[in-house]
């Protein structure tokens, strides 16, 4: 209303009626929008503390990080002189401590073999058939020539299918395709290509090539034709060193195996020269970090409690906390602080609470460090402090092995006994008695020793031997390898070893897999595989899975993985299980997830969406919606309350108008009557 009332009738009370309205209005609205503004204001309030509280909560679970795990109760630190012997590459958390000195005797090799000269590098050789290669170890004559070889049976064979199209280029990367560790390269020597083969690293990596058609004699290099048309360049040798005088080979010159934890590579052979280093334990950052925590907590404890509770502020002024009053916030911190008390479930015997290291929790709750005990519980008992902080697992069966599963967040902490009632095992088939002789080396090139193996479901393709066998034990080795070596089974993750009983001339072939998709057999064998004692009427014996019981329970086998019941506190871990486990009976085993862990846990479970903290501020932020609704509300009462008012106004403008029209009637009016007297 930008006219008043009076000026749009002409004539009125002479009251500003809408400046009065307006005021009015003003009145009636005020006590509603205040409390709106006092309850929108503590909202908004809560949710700034909420996001104060959930910083604080961040920042104490980030200090527990590195507290939950192995890792940092076994830091080691090394050092290696300056040597151009040795090169130390890491120390890995839980090497082995003590003070080393290494001699390096000779370093690793690989074998290098030079095909044929070819005036192409990229013009088809026109060879086909499949090319075999086996992996093992050449002996050697008075002259230093390749004379026999051993296969090595861990390592599968190689097979690579030759075509007439293939050149020199094509072999190398069909070669390099099966990425078993054969480097293949196509060299230029003067006017001429060469194929050279380059094996891993080791004595019994060295190679032995054979082809199934003539056209490949030139490419192979077996016991039978060396030097054909294959040039050994390089032997293969393993690497030569003394730890402490103790004498010790490996296959490369990168050796992380000898010194538990510490990796480190072979430059050069020095006879004579050693090397002295010392691993020592680093409890430094342990400690560290469990000062860290302390810190942390402080700063949480202090943000939480100027939250729930009342503080002074730069004026001294007595301040109400954001959250003083939400119960939500409070049970939170109390639950949080009742575990900083308390013994951690699972840890058993040592320490079990953050007081047995001279951690304290003082009368304003904030923690404190008694420095003697503290120290002492560092010096003397550092393993009993890493149990405290860090998640561990134990067995009281030796064949049986504790792992946290990817729901090991729901196991609870603590003792539980277990029984072993059925022992994984794996599936096998046993040949017959082997007719054939070895009186003189078996050739099988001069016949048809073929079959196909199903392992655990997967049927391999036909497998041809064509090797010389001085003995049972040579066949056994080829066998694995080539089986282990076919492309179907390695595609299906199938394997096998192969074993040889002197006592039943036999063989065996056992899957490397457990429970009851475990399971061997043949589908096709020749009639010379039958001398060999093979045959597709063998029949096998599958696997069977692990069967157990868990606090009485039983519980779920999977090959040799036993998971306790869905409903069982342990449910997310599982236990790894090995011949034998039945007959040690009933054990217990220990799971504790340490007090970082716990801790961890805790907090977690306030910050996840389910959790305290979300349903606390999806809560106030419902409030704060059904504000804007109560302002919406109010906006509507006060707009029908001003058209109310106007209403009324106007109508009291247009009587006190009429009364003034009238008035003006009257005006004069004794004046024109009649006289009726005189003086």
């Amino acid at each position: 209303m930008t006219d008043s009332i009076i000026k749009t009738l002409g004539a009125g009370s002479g009251i500003d009626t809408t400046n009065l309205i307006s005021q009015l209005v003003a009145i009636e609205r005020a006590p509603t929008e205040e409390r709106l503004d006092r309850r929108e204001a503590r909202l908004e309030a809560q949710i700034s503390g909420y996001g104060l509280l959930k910083s604080s909560l961040d920042g104490l679970k980030g200090s527990l990080t590195a507290l939950s795990g192995s890792d940092l109760f076994n830091a080691r630190t090394v050092a290696v002189p300056n040597s151009d012997v040795i090169t130390a590459n890491a120390v890995q958390t839980g090497a082995q401590t003590g003070t080393y000195q290494i001699e390096v005797l000779e370093v690793a090799s690989a074998q290098s073999l030079v095909m044929a000269s070819q005036s192409e590098r990229d013009t088809a050789l026109g060879k086909s058939g499949e090319l075999t290669i086996r992996f093992g170890e050449w002996s050697y004559d008075i002259n230093d020539e390749p004379e026999t070889f051993a296969i090595n049976d861990q390592r599968a064979a190689l097979s690579i299918d030759i075509e007439t199209t293939d050149s020199l280029d094509a072999i190398a990367a069909k070669i390099n395709a099966e990425d078993a560790g054969v480097q293949a390269s196509v060299l230029k020597v003067e006017s001429s290509y060469q194929l050279m083969l380059t094996s891993p690293s080791g004595k019994s990596n060295a190679l032995e090539i054979t082809g199934d058609d003539a056209s490949l004699d030139d490419l192979g290099f077996s016991a039978g034709a060396v030097g054909a048309g294959v040039t050994e360049t390089q032997q293969a040798q393993d690497a030569q060193i003394k730890v402490n005088g103790l004498a010790v080979s490996r296959e490369s010159n990168d050796i992380d195996d000898v010194i538990q934890g510490f990796d480190f590579t072979l430059n050069k052979a020095s006879p004579g020269e050693t090397v002295s280093f010392s691993i020592t334990s680093d409890k430094s950052l342990a400690e560290q970090a469990v000062r860290d925590f302390v810190t942390a907590y402080n700063s949480y404890h202090e943000t939480a409690e100027n939250l729930v509770g009342y503080s002074r502020d730069e004026n001294n002024d007595l301040v109400r906390g954001d959250l003083a009053g939400d119960s939500s916030a409070r049970t939170l911190i109390s639950r949080l602080r009742e575990m900083i008390g308390a013994a951690v479930p699972g840890v058993g015997s040592g320490f079990s609470a953050l007081t047995n290291i001279g951690i304290r929790t003082e009368l304003d709750g904030s923690l404190s460090i008694s420095e003697d005990e503290f120290s002492s519980a560092i010096d003397e008992n550092f393993g009993l402090v890493e149990h405290l902080f860090a998640s561990n697992t134990s067995s009281a069966n030796s064949a049986v092995s504790v792992n946290m599963g990817s729901y090991a967040g729901a196991a609870t902490g603590g003792t539980y006994e277990v029984e072993i009632t059925q022992d994984p095992t794996q599936g096998a088939i046993q040949g017959n008695a082997i007719t054939a002789s070895f009186a003189t080396p078996l050739d099988t090139s001069s016949g048809d020793y073929s079959f196909k193996i199903q392992v655990n479901g997967v049927e391999s393709a036909l497998i041809q031997l064509t090797g010389t066998y001085a003995t049972p034990d040579e066949l056994r080795a080829d066998l694995q390898a080539l089986i282990n070596g076919d492309e179907n089974l390695k595609a299906g993750f199938a394997e096998v070893d192969v074993a040889y009983d002197a006592g039943s001339n036999s063989f065996s072939f056992v899957s490397r897999e457990y429970g009851s998709v475990s399971e061997v057999s043949f589908s096709q064998a020749s009639g010379d595989m039958a001398t060999l004692g093979v045959e597709t009427a063998l029949t096998g014996t599958a696997g069977m899975d692990v069967a157990g019981k868990v606090e009485g329970v039983e519980g779920f086998g999977t090959g040799d993985l036993l998971l306790p019941d869905i409903d069982s506190p342990i449910y997310g871990l599982n236990l790894s299980v090995g011949s034998g486990a039945s007959a040690q009976g009933a054990f217990e085993i220990n799971f504790s997830r340490g007090f970082a862990g716990e801790l961890s846990r805790l907090i977690d479970g306030f910050l996840s969406s389910s959790g305290t903290v979300k349903m606390r501020e999806d809560s106030i932020q419902s409030q704060l919606d059904d504000l804007d609704e109560d302002r919406a509300e109010l906006d509507r009462r006060m707009e029908a309350y001003q058209e109310r008012l106007v209403i009324q106004y106007t109508a009291m403008e247009r009587i006190v108008s009429s009364f003034q029209t009238t008035g003006g009637q009257l005006e004069g009016l004794v004046d024109r009557l009649p006289y009726t007297a005189k003086g």
